[in-house]
């Protein structure tokens, strides 16, 4: 189903949810609460939750549609599965602690509906996870300094626990991405166009509202470690200081 102003093509459907959920499409249309309201942090993990599932789907989705790849990718996207489903279940454990009931706050499908609407696998690997993961690095790495810097050791120690699995999961599609781009260079065009319309649509979702003077600083050992080069890490910095300061 298209919305009102959305360039055809961009979106695939949404995944499916139960009753509990309410689907919005874009950012400001859910519940953006500053950060001193005392909601703040429960509405955080009612959204991580529902976005660690939109990952297993991701990659549920690409092992069904694409049932040729190698072996050894479809081994690490099964992994990534089993690590995101472990993630949702983190988030929901602090959400309830917390008295958070699952449904009481509007979600947001757009990396799923962004992801899966690509053709081509070395395309949802450049989105998901070279793209969507690795800004998910960064955004991580300043979490667990806030935790710290407020005393909040469970977050922190889940935190590094995600981050442990997001920085694979952004390394084996970096390798297998490099290996495909070197055995074809034409595969480099296809991410080029995934990318580019993945860039349009986000920009939908988001809009000025969700992305304007929003950014993280570029968590350089860990992109490192994630297998991006010190030129692409030297880029995603320079992108974060614009951002950051927009």
């Amino acid at each position: 189903m298209s919305q009102p102003g959305v360039e055809a093509g961009l979106f695939a459907e949404g995944p499916a949810r139960d009753s509990r959920f309410v689907v919005k499409d874009r950012w400001v249309e859910c519940a953006n609460l500053p950060v001193d309201d005392p909601a703040h942090l429960v509405e955080f993990f009612h959204r991580q939750m529902n976005e660690e599932v939109t990952s297993i789907e991701n990659s549920a989705r690409s092992l069904v549609d694409f049932p040729d790849a190698d072996w050894s990718l479809r081994m690490w996207l099964a992994r990534q599965c089993a690590d995101e489903a472990r993630h949702a279940a983190m988030f929901r454990r602090l959400y309830e602690r917390r008295g958070g009931v699952v449904g009481a706050y509007a979600v947001l499908n757009f990396q799923y509906r962004i992801v899966s609407n690509c053709p081509t696998l070395i395309g949802r690997l450049a989105i998901q996870n070279r793209s969507f993961e690795a800004g998910g690095i960064d955004a991580i790495a300043v979490g667990i300094r806030e935790a710290r810097e407020h005393g909040n050791e469970e977050l922190a120690e889940l935190f590094e626990a995600q981050l442990a699995d997001e920085i694979i999961h952004v390394r084996f599609a970096n390798e297998w991405i490099a290996a495909e781009s070197a055995r074809d260079p034409r595969n480099l065009l296809k991410i080029g166009t995934a990318l580019t319309a993945a860039a349009r649509a986000f920009q939908w979702v988001m809009g000025s509202e969700g992305t304007e003077g929003v950014g993280y600083p570029a968590a350089e050992r860990e992109r490192l470690e994630a297998g991006f080069t010190p030129a692409e890490i030297r880029t995603a910095a320079d992108l974060a200081s614009t951002v950051g300061h927009s």
